[in-house]
C-alpha cells in the first residue's frame, strides 16, 4: 500500500503521552520508543494486511521492545491508527473509536 498514515486525536495523544512518560526516565528509551514506532508504521504501511485481525474490523502491531500495540485500520486510501495501546492496561478500551 505504501500509503497515508493518519491518527486518530485520542491515538496521537497515547502516542504523545508514552514519549513523555519515557522523556521523564530516559532519553534515550524515548528516542528508542519513537523509533520503534516509526518502524511499526512503515511496516503496516508496507503490508497493512499482514498483522493479526482485532476488534472490529481493525488490526493490531505489537511492538518489539515497548508494552505497545498500535491499533490500526486501512480507511479510504490511507491507515488509520485507532489507538496507540499499552498491551496490559484495559483492553479493548478503544472499540468506541472504531466508529466514530
Amino acid at each position: 500500500m505504501g500509503g497515508e498514515v493518519e491518527f486518530h486525536p485520542a491515538a496521537l495523544q497515547e502516542a504523545r503521552a508514552a514519549v513523555d512518560w519515557y522523556s521523564r526516565r530516559s532519553r534515550l528509551a524515548a528516542v528508542a520508543f519513537v523509533l520503534e514506532l516509526e518502524v511499526a508504521l512503515s511496516s503496516i504501511t508496507e503490508s497493512p494486511a499482514r498483522w493479526p485481525s482485532a476488534i472490529g474490523g481493525c488490526r493490531r502491531y505489537v511492538l518489539h521492545r515497548f508494552p505497545f500495540l498500535v491499533i490500526y485500520r486501512e480507511h479510504r486510501a490511507a491507515i488509520e491508527v485507532i489507538a496507540v495501546a499499552h498491551a496490559r492496561r484495559r483492553p479493548g478500551y478503544w472499540t468506541g473509536r472504531v466508529n466514530a
